[in-house]
């Protein structure tokens, strides 16, 4: 499903991998985040994502009532708070999103994949 805005003059539609590589680039801009994280399901290895591909790290669900789900798989950075980092996250990107979007985040999902030491 795609999400739908909706006004006066007609209506927008936009597409799930819009909406993810927005979030991704967003999300990388955090403190304390690396980046995102694609996990191989056939040996549950993980592997940071490049910036141009930063949306496969990031799942999004638009439910009938139009409002957004994401799913963030990140690599964090080592020695910092993963309620810190995590908070910060979540604000930054449903404040962002919905701003880009005109719909609501109603759930935002963060998997640690892994800790990176950063010089």
């Amino acid at each position: 499903m795609q999400g739908q805005v909706e006004n006066d003059l007609g209506r927008i539609l936009i597409d799930k991998d819009v909406i993810a590589s927005y979030a991704g680039s967003v999300a990388i801009e955090c403190f304390g985040i690396v980046g995102m994280a694609s996990v191989s399901m056939k040996d549950g290895l993980v592997k940071l994502l490049k910036k141009d591909h930063l949306s496969y790290g990031i799942g999004v669900t638009i439910d009938e009532e139009n409002h957004i789900s994401l799913d963030f798989h990140c690599i964090i950075s080592y020695g910092i708070s993963i309620a810190t980092v995590s908070d910060n996250l979540r604000q930054s990107v449903k404040y962002k999103v919905e701003e880009f979007t005109g719909m609501t985040v109603s759930k935002i999902n963060i998997y640690i994949e892994g800790l990176r030491v950063i010089d």
